[in-house]
């Protein structure tokens, strides 16, 4: 479990494919507190680290998360959002993240609001009913609160803060976007469909 507060931008330094694709990721993480088979979210996606060294560590992806997710888009040298998962005790600053990625959102909209930045998002089909204003989403791992909602587009305020230290701060029109719904929107909606 995650709680989409990013802790470090991490850097793509090698993708090889092997059956699965093997992501090298490098990240300012102290890796000797790091343990083998810990789960990192890398832009929203939980993944397991299978190997490391003193400021890397490996990856590898199936082909069912390249599908789903952006990470057919990563590319030697590209920056990543970072967050450990969490340990009993610490602070829940966002919500609840699972780094289960639901769909892949796009940046449809950005404009200057002040100091922060407002960015519009369309959603696919499918996933646009579980969005809801005042509600949270992860945008590649970020937990992000929703200002509003039109059919599968909707809104989300960045500050400056979270521009500098997150991969937002580069983000353009037209990038594909991992999206986790919140996941107590899933369980309700699931609850209304139930038919027993």
């Amino acid at each position: 479990m995650f709680t989409g507060i990013i802790t470090d931008l991490g850097a793509v330094r090698a993708l090889e494919h092997r059956g699965d694709l093997r992501a090298r990721i490098g990240t300012s993480y102290d890796m000797k507190n790091v343990d083998m088979g810990a789960s990192i979210a890398c832009d929203g996606v939980c993944l397991t680290v299978v190997a490391m060294g003193a400021d890397w560590f490996d990856v590898d992806i199936s082909a069912e998360t390249v599908s789903k997710t952006n990470v057919g888009g990563w590319a030697e040298g590209g920056r990543l959002n970072l967050e450990r998962a969490l340990k009993v005790g610490d602070e829940l600053g966002g919500h609840i993240v699972s780094g289960h990625v639901d769909g892949v959102a796009e940046i449809v909209g950005m404009q200057d609001d002040g100091d922060s930045t407002r960015f519009k998002f369309r959603a696919p089909k499918d996933l646009a009913r579980f969005i809801a204003p005042k509600g949270s989403v992860a945008l590649n791992g970020t937990s992000l609160t929703v200002n509003e909602v039109d059919g599968v587009d909707f809104g989300v305020n960045i500050i400056p803060h979270t521009k500098s230290v997150t991969t937002w701060g580069g983000a353009k029109i037209g990038d594909p976007v991992n999206l986790e719904i919140d996941t107590l929107a899933r369980y309700v909606a699931r609850l209304v469909d139930w038919k027993g």
